[in-house]
């Protein structure tokens, strides 16, 4: 366990109090971290505990007096992997990524919500972690705990396999971008993920579900769904802040009422 201040953190064990929290909510964007933080019904946040490089994290407590933080991974695995490492030096035993995702599957509609089950894992970050054939899957108490608040809170989700990639254009087969010529590896990859019941894209849960499975914590992952990539590569700005507000008041219902478990 890490007292001192985690080099990219930017906070150590001695500054989460006498029992660090054990939950932790993990967003991409550390905009998305602060709102959670600051303006969430429900949530108070007790204290910025660092912005270091862009890797916001806010110590906050839900009105039953649990305590959880939120923070930021970045964009990426290669992010994740070293937020998530110092996360568990500093005692966190849960994390649950409130992501964003593109849909696949057929049904799965902007503005809903997709939580990852398991993970096909494309990312080179997760083999440093452990090997290709190593299973990429969330914790199933989180899994379970995320389908019923979304049951009981009645927003509209989609429990499934997620595609886990490296990169955000070529390797969720968008060519309109800057290049437009894909590798043929690629050429026609999201109509046969369809083919293996993969429900969406997305950049960060596979290594996440393999640290989890490695380092002994629990791993979970509910994303707002912000493109349908059976019509465009768009995304859909305008379903965007329905959708993660619908992720976020999972995670925290999930964090409200699981119990901790070493």
């Amino acid at each position: 366990m890490n007292s001192e201040r985690c080099y990219h953190i930017g906070f150590g064990r001695g500054e989460l109090g006498k029992a660090p929290p054990h939950f932790a909510l993990l967003c991409g964007d550390p905009q998305r971290a602060r709102r959670i933080a600051e303006q969430t019904p429900g949530v108070q946040c007790l204290r910025t505990l660092s912005e270091n490089r862009g890797l916001n994290s806010y110590l906050c407590e839900l009105e039953n007096g649990r305590r959880f933080l939120a923070a930021t991974s970045g964009m990426g695995a290669p992010s994740l992997s070293i937020v998530v490492n110092e996360l568990v030096q500093v005692g966190v035993g849960t994390i649950i990524r409130v992501g964003t995702c593109g849909a696949l599957a057929p049904g799965v509609r902007a503005g809903s919500v997709v939580i990852s089950q398991a993970a096909l894992c494309r990312q080179g970050a997760a083999e440093d972690i452990a090997p290709v054939e190593y299973p990429a899957a969330a914790d199933p108490f989180v899994t379970v705990a995320l389908v019923e608040a979304a049951r009981q809170l009645e927003i509209e989700h989609h429990l499934g396999i997620t595609a886990s990639v490296d990169s955000f254009y070529e390797g969720q087969e968008r060519s309109d971008s800057a290049n437009p010529y894909l590798l043929r590896r690629l050429r026609g990859l999201s109509e046969e993920y369809r083919q293996l019941n993969i429900l969406n894209y997305e950049m960060e849960a596979g290594t996440l579900f393999k640290m989890g499975l490695v380092y002994g914590f629990a791993a979970g992952c509910v994303c707002a769904v912000l493109a349908e990539r059976l019509s465009g590569e768009q995304v859909l700005l305008e379903q965007k802040q329905k959708a993660e507000q619908a992720a976020v008041r999972l995670a925290l219902r999930v964090v409200e009422n699981l119990n901790e478990r070493d």
